[in-house]
């Protein structure tokens, strides 16, 4: 019998259970939530529990098997702990059928580590979150599904 080394295919491809708690892991968690789309419907803020959360799809673009089988989504958490206020502009959350594409997740500190969480979506739309502390998590909680676009975004520069 001959063995060989393992490769990435024969390891199975787990969900991302992700947290953030300096800009630089959120720069990692950023990258890996862009392009993610959500209903307004989606978004949440507990004043109480200080926890803001949208449930997103998300591109998957760690998946290193997209040539096997095309374009994939995953239905994701996106939760800031420690929200002190939101703040939204260019969103009409009136309209319940809309739904917002997420750009980049980044953080301006503040003194003694609170600061504010920006939310960049597509269109010039934003959300601003204003945070004791950051506590940034996303959670991959479905299997992946085929990207209904079958395609990977694309951005012009």
């Amino acid at each position: 019998m001959t063995r060989t080394d393992a490769s990435f295919e024969d390891g199975r491809e787990g969900p991302l259970n992700l947290g953030a708690l300096d800009p630089e892991d959120l720069g990692v968690l950023s990258s890996l939530a862009q392009d993610a789309v959500f209903p307004i419907t989606e978004m949440t803020w507990r004043a109480g529990e200080r926890r803001f959360a949208l449930l997103i799809n998300r591109f998957r673009w760690e998946d290193a098997g997209q040539e096997r089988h095309g374009a994939e989504r995953v239905r994701a958490l996106l939760v800031v702990d420690n929200v002190l206020r939101v703040a939204s502009q260019g969103i009409d959350r009136r309209d319940p059928d809309l739904v917002l594409s997420l750009l980049s997740v980044t953080f301006e500190p503040g003194e003694e580590g609170s600061g504010h969480v920006l939310l960049t979506l597509a269109g010039d739309g934003a959300i601003r979150l204003e945070v004791e502390a950051l506590e940034v998590t996303l959670k991959d909680v479905t299997r992946p599904y085929r990207a209904p676009s079958g395609k990977t975004p694309k951005h012009s520069d």
